[in-house]
């Protein structure tokens, strides 16, 4: 019987690009199986060179807005011969996908809610690893019948590698933010060795960047300069990524760039360290056993003001990326 599964996962960045690598190794390990992938159009250059594999645009703001919409899209879905359906996102959209569909063999992501609380709340905190959140994508095919094990592993690249980092000093939150001053002085120390040093940004943070870029001419910008693709060819030829928490992380990941990442608010407990990246690699406070205080680094509006960054110097960020440099060479 020739298998189709339907996937959905409508966001965000880094959230989607965690699930490619375990849809490249399933389709790797399940090769008679199709895959059909629905997210938003933004989202279709992360997904490269996959086998049996189909992006199929959800258009979310236009014919598939609301109840209507979602209606309409599941009747498309409906004709694509779907053998299997796969939420990866399991949230008010794809549940009324679900319902609409009502397929017969139908499994969900489970988001350990019960866990994740226990891991942030302030009394009884439960400090411990929980199951990374790639192993929880994968158990949706599990319980769909197929048996396949993820390697963990970052994808091997025999491109050779500039003699480069590059730092990506944002997130979404605040919290999972290292202060931008120690974060400049790092990619000076850097740039002053010989290193070139690219700055990866949104449109937004382009100001900030550039101003950073005419500090030293091994320093460049390319925030809101290139398209997806482009910009991931560039992090596939650098020999390191340094980023916070966020979606850089884990499009290092899937081009197999190794990453420093730097934690505050957040925590790897919860699951979501970038694919095949190390332990070893992570820097953050330990002394804060307060830490995570927050799932995805969004705090309440009324929560306490603390610098999670405080005891990171940007001397032990600079050693650290000294040190894995010297490894790599």
């Amino acid at each position: 019987m020739k298998h189709r599964i339907l996937v959905l996962r409508f966001s965000a960045f880094g959230d989607v690009a965690m699930t490619i690598p375990v849809i490249r190794e399933f389709v790797q390990q399940n090769p008679k199986v199709e895959i059909i992938y629905v997210s938003r159009e933004k989202f279709k250059d992360l997904f490269d060179d996959i086998p049996n594999f189909t992006f199929y645009p959800a258009d979310l703001d236009g014919k598939h807005k609301g109840i209507l919409g979602l209606y309409r899209l599941s009747k498309e879905l409906k004709s694509l011969g779907i053998t299997e359906v796969a939420d990866l996102h399991n949230v008010l959209r794809t549940k009324i996908i679900r319902k609409f569909l009502s397929h017969p063999k139908t499994a969900m992501l489970d988001k350990a809610r019960n866990e994740r609380r226990a891991l942030v709340r302030k009394e009884n905190k439960v400090r411990k690893q929980l199951k990374p959140m790639v192993e929880r994508y994968a158990d949706v095919f599990r319980e769909l019948g197929f048996e396949f094990e993820l390697k963990h592993q970052l994808p091997e690249s025999s491109i050779n590698k500039e003699n480069a980092i590059g730092i990506a000093p944002f997130a979404m939150y605040e919290g999972k933010m290292y202060a931008l001053d120690k974060m400049l002085t790092v990619a000076l120390n850097i740039a002053e060795k010989g290193v070139k040093v690219y700055l990866f940004g949104g449109k937004k943070e382009s100001e900030i960047l550039e101003s950073w870029e005419k500090l030293n001419p091994n320093i460049q910008s390319i925030a809101g300069k290139f398209d997806l693709k482009t910009e991931l060819e560039i992090i596939r030829k650098i020999k390191l990524m340094v980023s916070m928490d966020s979606a850089n992380m884990h499009l290092a990941s899937l081009v197999g760039t190794r990453v420093i990442s730097i934690w505050g608010n957040t925590h790897p407990f919860m699951g979501f360290l970038g694919y095949g990246q190390s332990w070893d690699d992570v820097i953050q406070d330990e002394s804060m056993e307060f830490r995570p205080t927050s799932v995805f680094g969004k705090e309440p509006k009324n929560a306490e003001k603390i610098d999670y960054f405080q005891n990171i110097s940007s001397d032990s960020v600079i050693d650290k990326i000294v040190m894995a440099l010297e490894e790599m060479n």
